[in-house]
């Protein structure tokens, strides 16, 4: 009988995998700015709701996504660095939501996929790429990081 549940279970989680990857999809197509998108919310969410890896996985399926309707306008091999670093992100995301609260992890995600994020591409491509995307990408992370959190609080007291 347990390993019945088991199956059951993920099942479902590959399932809710799949569908956030899709919704990712979606807000791929969502562009704010170049390959700036809303792309990384269910990741985030999933982060949150599934665990690190799973937030991980989607979040990073989530930017080549984005890259991939955009062209690759960076060269594939900046997006796929760009995917680690979101991967690691989503990871941090939990941890600091779990470490500390809901807020401090949203302004530390937040600046870590914005700012942070951004001026890794200084040495490759000079300060005017950190002042044309810093802004964008910040705004942009803070939303989606922000949705990501508020979705997961509406789900979580749903299933109490």
């Amino acid at each position: 009988m347990k390993e019945k549940e088991v199956s059951l279970k993920n099942v479902k989680t590959l399932t809710l995998v799949a569908m956030l990857i899709a919704l990712s999809a979606v807000g791929a197509l969502i562009k704010v700015f170049n390959t700036v998108a809303f792309d990384s919310m269910p990741g985030y969410f999933a982060a949150l709701y599934l665990g690190s890896l799973y937030g991980a996985i989607v979040i990073a399926l989530g930017h080549l996504l984005t890259a991939v309707t955009s062209g690759f306008p960076l060269g594939v091999l900046n997006h796929l660095y760009i995917a680690l670093q979101m991967a690691v992100y989503a990871y941090l995301f939990r941890v600091f939501y779990k470490k500390f609260n809901v807020y401090v992890a949203v302004v530390l995600t937040t600046l870590l996929n914005g700012p942070l994020a951004t001026l890794l591409f200084v040495p490759m491509f000079g300060w005017g790429f950190f002042i044309a995307w810093v802004f964008p990408l910040t705004i942009a992370s803070f939303i989606n990081i922000s949705l990501a959190a508020l979705i997961y609080k509406i789900l979580s007291k749903k299933e109490q």
